[in-house]
């Protein structure tokens, strides 16, 4: 069974998450943590509960999701994954990140590209990979059909999408991600998004105003 802890970093509130099992082995996924305060917090809690970090796994590169990659793979040694369609966007956080005050972010190189329908695992855990593009152009879905969830970044939230008002950001192909690739499970899994609390598939296919199911 996979266990999930959230942090609530940034000043964008973005949700870094740790997804362990009875192994004790790990993944990070997103980790905005960028301040010191920040960094202790997610490096006390794998201390305390001794977890072993073994992959570094991001859903997409915008700046809040990735401020603490350079931190995370020195830290713990391990490396970093991304779909190689988001590498333009992760690229452009070095100029983006002082305007936003955080002029002390840190570049990491990507050592994997991620790749639809390939299986991340840790431990004796599995995630699928999904590509959800619109909000960023190489998003991605992570997805335990055993624990039925799904770590989902900035693509569906409770009762809204994620923006597309950012370069190489389109609208109707996040509609189309949600609809083919999220909306098609069960509606019992949860979702844990990038950013505020979670919510479930039949939730947002019976509610979300921004979009319904492709029959609905």
């Amino acid at each position: 069974m996979i266990h999930i802890q959230s942090f609530t970093f940034n000043a964008f509130s973005e949700n870094t998450y740790i997804l362990f099992d009875e192994t004790r082995e790990a993944v990070i996924i997103d980790p905005g943590c960028y301040d010191k305060r920040e960094r202790d917090a997610l490096t006390g809690f794998v201390e305390q509960n001794q977890l072993k970090p073994v992959k570094l796994l991001i859903t997409h590169a915008h700046v809040d999701h990735v401020l603490g990659n350079a931190f995370v793979k020195r830290h713990y040694g391990i490396e970093l994954y991304l779909h190689e369609s988001d590498l333009p966007v992760l690229k452009s956080v070095k100029v983006l990140a002082p305007h936003y005050g955080m002029a002390a972010y840190e570049e990491a190189e990507v050592d994997q590209f991620l790749v639809a329908g390939e299986i991340v695992t840790f431990g004796h855990s599995k995630l699928e990979v999904r590509f959800v593009p619109g909000h960023a152009p190489g998003h991605v879905a992570f997805i335990s059909h055993a624990d039925r969830f799904v770590m989902g970044g900035d693509v569906l939230f409770r009762g809204s999408v994620g923006r597309t008002d950012f370069p190489l950001s389109d609208f109707d192909t996040l509609v189309t991600s949600i609809r083919t690739q999220l909306y098609t499970l069960p509606d019992d899994y949860t979702v844990y998004p990038g950013h505020m609390g979670t919510t479930t598939i039949g939730q947002e296919k019976r509610s979300n105003p921004f979009v319904r199911p492709a029959n609905g």
